[in-house]
């Protein structure tokens, strides 16, 4: 759909990414992000001072929207333009691995603990025992019938 040919309401009623969709599709390359909107201002006849009050505005819409991609170097273009390369991991292979870390793991603490000392000389029961001889239970349900 070529810009000259929707009429200047239609323009009006349709959003900023939408028209710079319509810029990039037209232009055929990449743009940077001011020249971008510059024309997308300059296709709605807005005033200079729009570009510099809503520069902001449109860098957020661009990033949301999946049918545009920020390129090196601050370029813009189309995402159907650029092949996006994904690597996908076999779920299989990284649970097995991580099992094999965790086994191993639980052999290095297992030996580790081996080597801790215990003191069984000393044992502190006598005195926690003690410490509570003083403490006194009260229970709520004998001071609500008092």
């Amino acid at each position: 759909m070529n810009l000259k040919d929707i009429p200047k309401e239609e323009l009006e009623s349709m959003s900023y990414d939408e028209i710079a969709y319509l810029v990039l599709e037209k232009n055929g390359k990449k743009m940077k992000l001011l020249d971008l909107f510059k024309k997308v201002c300059k296709v709605l006849d807005l005033p200079e001072e729009t570009v510099e009050d809503r520069i902001a505005d449109f860098f957020e819409l661009l990033s949301i929207n999946k049918k545009f991609v920020l390129l090196p170097n601050g370029y813009w273009d189309l995402s159907t333009n650029h092949v996006q390369d994904m690597v996908v991991e076999d779920e299989e292979d990284s649970d097995s691995l991580e099992l094999e870390d965790t086994e191993e793991e639980l052999e290095e603490e297992e030996t580790e603990d081996d080597d801790i000392f215990y003191d069984n000389e000393l044992d502190d029961s006598d005195e926690d025992d003690d410490e509570l001889k003083d403490l006194v239970i009260i229970d709520d349900e004998e001071n609500l019938t008092e």
